[in-house]
């Protein structure tokens, strides 16, 4: 127990009992063994903060997309998400309500998600938090200089004695809670002053947060710090927070696995405030591919397309082209590459992305494709009678027409325009007992975000489209 004779009579006054909040139905996370990769997915709280839905004039997630997200991070395997505090709005202490609902419904066949609240370190925020019922608090306070000159305007032993006093209270009064204690803004922070906050809190948290707030760390400083950290509080788990300002927070997760973290904030798709985050699907996806099975235990890879297709389509957006988990990722344009994979997919798709749900290869009829996709798309998928020669004499034709043609007709109707008007190619036709068969699937654009809804509805092959690539 620990000792909270140090607490003023200020805070005394303001924290009051937290004794007097029951949790509804908690659970206790400390009967939980986790594992040695915990998800501690954050997409509708700084997924929420994403510019995108500004884009599309949306500006949040619905009630229904919150609960739909959750339902499907929890048939995924994550065991714990993180929403923000009932403090926020009204609004939101409805969907916090809406969501613990939907998790708990899902308790006998996945099991139990926690459920734990984004909340400063202002009694305000963690009661309220508290009589929502969550499972644990993810405490933060802005550490580092600039972090504490520019949002609270504590100095850092203000600071020290306000984090103390809050989470020995906390931990006094609820035992079961988990505990995170966070210093925004972590490497930015001088370490030794980063050392002076994490003593003061670190024996009633079960976890401290390290999170690279504005996106500055690399690698090697990501590995500096937690070595530091580990070797200081060996008895406390780490929690990593990546953001993507430099284009680092796959890479920096990944070094922070490496050090030992077991927990780990990411978002679908990698959406948050400025460049976003951490992916979940793609470092599930890394690490996989690295072979560190140990690591993915206990989540549903199959799902992994679906949940960011499902996510991408809240945000009336496409699965994003530099996203590892995506159909864009077995989509190919230029000629020589459409050969080889008309032969082996394999030539070009090094991946087993089939194991993360993308389980069709596109090939797209444009400008670069060669003549060997010219002719297996005349005659393979639209049926025309021709030789290789004619196939060579046609491409020339379509390459040179396919510029100055009207972007209202795709590239396969110009290509059959061509092929029909100009060299006269007769169709074969299908005997009726196969006319029902689905030898080739031909589809428009906007198909492809909606046709993989779950792992067991999708289906392996390969498909030609007549149109120009778009992200997704």
């Amino acid at each position: 127990m620990c000792d909270r004779s140090r607490m003023t009579a200020t805070w005394n006054v303001q924290i009051r009992n937290f004794g007097e909040w029951k949790m509804k139905d908690a659970k206790d996370v400390k009967d939980y063994t986790p594992r040695l990769l915990e998800i501690v997915d954050t997409t509708l709280r700084e997924g929420a903060q994403t510019s995108l839905f500004q884009d599309h004039y949306r500006y949040y997630f619905t009630q229904t997309d919150k609960v739909e997200i959750v339902q499907a991070l929890i048939k995924y395997g994550v065991k714990f998400i993180e929403l923000f505090s009932p403090i926020v709005s009204s609004q939101e202490r409805d969907d916090i309500s809406a969501i613990m609902e939907a998790r708990d419904a899902l308790v006998g066949q996945d099991g139990y998600a926690r459920l734990l609240a984004h909340v400063r370190c202002h009694p305000a925020d963690i009661s309220a938090a508290i009589d929502a019922g969550f499972d644990g608090l993810s405490l933060f306070f802005g550490t580092s200089e600039i972090s504490r000159r520019s949002t609270h305007g504590k100095d850092l032993d203000t600071l020290i004695r306000t984090a103390r006093d809050l989470t020995e209270a906390v931990r006094a009064d609820h035992p079961g809670l988990r505990l995170r204690f966070s210093g925004e803004d972590a490497f930015r922070t001088h370490e030794d002053d980063l050392f002076r906050v994490y003593d003061s809190v670190a024996p009633a948290v079960d976890c401290l947060g390290i999170p690279d707030t504005v996106g500055v760390a690399t690698p090697a400083t990501v590995t500096h710090r937690l070595e530091r950290l580990r070797k200081r509080y060996p008895d406390v788990e780490l929690e990593g927070h990546f953001h993507d300002d430099r284009g680092f927070s796959l890479v920096n997760a990944l070094a922070a696995i490496e050090c030992g973290v077991r927990y780990l904030n990411t978002t679908v798709l990698g959406i948050g405030e400025r460049s976003g985050i951490t992916s979940m699907t793609a470092v599930l996806y890394n690490l996989y591919i690295n072979r560190q099975f140990d690591k993915v235990d206990g989540y549903r890879l199959h799902g992994s397309y679906p949940i960011n297709v499902l996510v991408a389509e809240k945000l009336n957006t496409l699965v994003p082209p530099k996203e590892p988990v995506s159909l864009t990722n077995r989509t190919h344009t230029a000629g020589i590459h459409q050969k080889a994979v008309l032969s082996n997919a394999g030539a070009y798709e090094a991946h087993p992305l089939d194991r993360f749900g993308v389980s069709e290869t596109e090939i797209l009829l444009g400008p670069l494709s060669g003549w060997n996709l010219i002719y297996y798309f005349l005659k393979e998928i639209r049926y025309y009678q021709l030789d290789h020669e004619t196939a060579r004499t046609i491409t020339e034709v379509f390459k040179e027409r396919i510029y100055s043609s009207d972007p209202r007709q795709s590239p396969a109707e110009l290509l059959e325009q061509i092929a029909e008007e100009e060299f006269k190619l007769e169709r074969i036709e299908t005997a009726k007992i196969h006319q029902g068969e689905v030898i080739q699937r031909l589809g428009p654009v906007s198909e492809r975000r909606s046709d993989v809804k779950s792992p067991s509805e999708s289906t392996s092959g390969s498909r030609i489209h007549p149109e120009v690539s778009d992200p997704g």
